[in-house]
């Protein structure tokens, strides 16, 4: 380090060097998730095409060698010489920074692409890159190494590399059938950028292009996986499909949570607006010009039994998942035409003088909003909030407009959706204000004040919420042991009677009124639903306790569900865990006066593992090997040992995407809906194995 600091210690580091230097400014991060913002800059060029009327089908390809495909039938990249530059439309997409035809050209009406860097920098970013563009009744073929173009002497990155010296080659490689145009896109991430533990995550890219077919109708996206990791069938290779042609209604529907009180209302509308931007003149000059937009409001909206909210938004298809100016415009709209209604309608709905808000009007609503809008303007490359004044103004009036309209409607069918609406967000309203007043007038009870909470709850005595354990323990029989078992200090008991309600198809009101949910939700203490305050929880780990069977697994998946959908912020605090217990006890006999060896398993294939262990070594077991059928065989030293203990005992962390996953299957296999469960009994029952059969 020196002191001295002049103009020579000053870089100014041109074309693609800045992208090297600082990838996390144009892709986020080095990190899986900045390998996936690279691969959807080359989706999202594609599809814009298909906004703008070009191609009906997107191929990705996951290849087993580490690279990764882009493949339409668009209008494909243009071939000819651009004039500033003298280079290829191919290479001048690929190897400038804000360079592209979406700069207000008349190209595109309205595109995710804005900034003109996409390309030129997944290309910067990759070891390789090939691109073909088929055009003209020609295929043509260009090469990149780490953003400069060049020939390969082979098909892997690794190949001979020799770049061009005095002018650029854009190959002619083949015919193209006469009428075919597109492109096709095949890079590898340059590992000297990219972390090592960096990978394509197929379920992300499987979800962002579902979304992506649910917002363009009509388009295909078909993904394949060819990665020997991800082998599913007897030729490794996955491949997934998704086409809908009923656009953003068939997305809200396929998001909600929970059974609809509205069908899906669909507001559609547009605006104009004036703004000043710089335009490009053919002299090369850029020239301050009004210029008048057309910003097109798409969205598509439903109310549901249940209180959580489920928003989506987008610009041109882009996600834009911290909002903007869209998402403001949509609540503003929103807010205005519920409170008018409710004002209209405050005798029947007996208000009073209580005056709505935002959550109460967003409780158990699903929406989905889109807007397209030529050349938004976002914050940073990433776009995550959109940030055109004038699209707030625009979005509220649409909005406004379509939902006024629906609620003054004179059919039976609008009359009495609208007025379930209105009852509703009265209904959540009064729900919030009981739950302040009633958290302004009561204290928490603390672990030594438990004379209000139920009776077979086995409490402990510690102050700490941080230390404190709660117990959710399968039956009275578990209960006697565990009483033993545990450390009365930190470790709280609360037995459940077997199964609990399901409460993926019971209402909120089926859940307080049943015994067994509403001592968990007592004992917890931090309320249920909206109004769950994780800050009051009395216990710092939640930890459900039941057998290693199914009866056990489906006891969990109830609970889990409980949890997920009235206490998530337990789950995503990550204070939720399961316990493991032992499936097995191996007493291992030691020669001479030496005291036996008492040994666990967690599992069938651990237990042959042991016991193969034990014979090598010319070593004794007591037989019958003893297998716990429940909790309630082990004594209270053997369960503290294992489950309880926490120098020797093992807890499996709930996290977030587990309880989603359970949601998902509890939902499949008990939930309302018959064809999809009937759909995986029958695509399943090639898999059962008889011999697990108990007859």
């Amino acid at each position: 380090m020196t002191s001295e600091y002049s103009a020579h210690h000053l870089q100014v580091l041109e074309g693609l060097e800045a992208v090297r230097k600082r990838p996390g400014m144009y892709i986020g991060s080095t990190d899986s998730r900045g390998l996936m913002h690279c691969l959807w800059e080359i989706i999202d060029n594609s599809v814009d095409e298909a906004l703008a009327g070009h191609g009906s089908r997107i191929d990705i390809v996951l290849h087993a060698d580490g690279s990764v495909e882009v493949r339409d039938r668009a209008r494909g990249i243009p071939v000819d010489i651009e004039p500033r530059t003298g280079l290829t439309g191919v290479e001048v997409v690929f190897t400038k920074l804000h360079a592209g035809g979406k700069f207000g050209g008349g190209s595109y009406a309205a595109s995710g692409g804005l900034h003109g860097v996409g390309a030129s920098v997944v290309n910067a970013l990759s070891e390789r890159l090939d691109v073909e563009v088929d055009r003209g009744g020609k295929t043509w073929a260009m090469s990149f190494h780490r953003g400069e173009p060049g020939l390969f002497a082979g098909d892997t990155p690794d190949s001979a590399f020799t770049p061009f010296e005095k002018s650029s080659e854009l190959r002619v490689v083949g015919r193209a059938p006469k009428g075919v145009t597109g492109s096709r896109i095949r890079y590898w991430a340059d590992r000297q950028i990219f972390t090592k533990d960096a990978a394509f995550h197929l379920d992300e890219l499987v979800q962002r292009a579902r979304q992506t077919a649910f917002l363009v109708p009509g388009l295909e996206l078909v993904i394949r996986d060819e990665r020997p990791s991800a082998a599913s069938g007897t030729d490794g290779v996955q491949e997934t499909s998704y086409r809908f042609d009923g656009g953003i209604s068939e997305f809200a529907e396929f998001l909600a949570p929970d059974a609809a009180i509205t069908d899906t209302w669909r507001l559609t509308g547009e605006g104009t607006f004036t703004e000043t931007v710089p335009v490009l003149q053919p002299t090369g000059a850029m020239v301050p010009t009004e210029v008048e937009r057309t910003c097109a409001v798409d969205v598509a909206v439903r109310w549901g039994t249940g209180y959580e909210t489920v928003s989506r938004s987008f610009v041109n298809i882009i996600a834009t998942p911290k909002g903007g100016t869209h998402q403001q415009g949509f609540e503003a709209g929103l807010m205005k035409v519920l409170r008018t209604q409710i004002e209209q309608n405050a005798r029947r709905l007996k208000v009073g003088n209580d005056k709505i808000e935002k959550d109460d009007i967003l409780a158990g609503m699903t929406v989905v909003l889109t807007v397209r809008v030529p050349e938004p303007q976002f914050e940073g490359q990433t776009k995550e909030v959109l940030g055109t004044p004038a699209v707030r103004q625009i979005v509220s009036n649409v909005v406004a407009r379509e939902l006024t309209a629906k609620f003054t409607s004179t059919k039976r069918d609008d009359k009495s959706q609208t007025a379930l609406v209105l009852d509703k967000v009265v209904s959540e309203m009064k729900a919030r204000i009981s739950a302040r007043t009633h958290k302004e007038t009561q204290r928490r009870k603390n672990a030594l004040e438990s004379s209000s909470l139920p009776a077979k709850l086995a409490d402990c005595r510690t102050n700490d919420v941080a230390q404190s354990e709660l117990f959710i323990v399968e039956g009275d029989s578990a209960l006697g042991t565990a009483k033993n078992a545990r450390n009365s200090e930190y470790q709280a008991l609360l037995p459940i009677r077997g199964k609990i309600l399901n409460v993926q198809k019971a209402s909120i009101s089926d859940m307080l009124s049943n015994a067994e949910c509403a001592s968990i939700i007592q004992v917890i203490g931090a309320g249920s639903g909206r109004s769950f305050d994780i800050d009051t929880a009395r216990y710092g780990k939640v930890i459900l306790m039941s057998d290693a069977d199914v009866d056990g697994a489906h006891i969990r998946t109830l609970l889990l569900t409980l949890f997920f959908r009235y206490m998530r912020p337990l789950i995503e605090d990550g204070r939720v865990y399961a316990a493991v217990p032992p499936l097995h006890r191996v007493i291992a006999v030691n020669p001479g006066s030496k005291p036996n060896e008492t040994i666990y398993t967690y599992s069938e294939q651990e237990l042959h593992t042991l016991l193969s262990r034990l014979s090598k070594s010319g070593r004794k077991w007591h037989e019958p090997v003893q297998r716990y059928k429940g909790l309630g065989e082990m004594d209270a030293e053997q369960l503290a040992t294992t489950t309880m203990d926490r120098a020797g005992r093992t807890l499996r962390r709930v996290r977030l995407p587990d309880a989603e996953a359970a949601n998902s299957v509890f939902e499949l296999l008990m939930g309302n809906e018959v064809a999809p469960r009937r759909d995986f009994i029958i695509d399943s029952s090639a898999r059962l194995d008889r011999e697990r059969i108990d007859v």
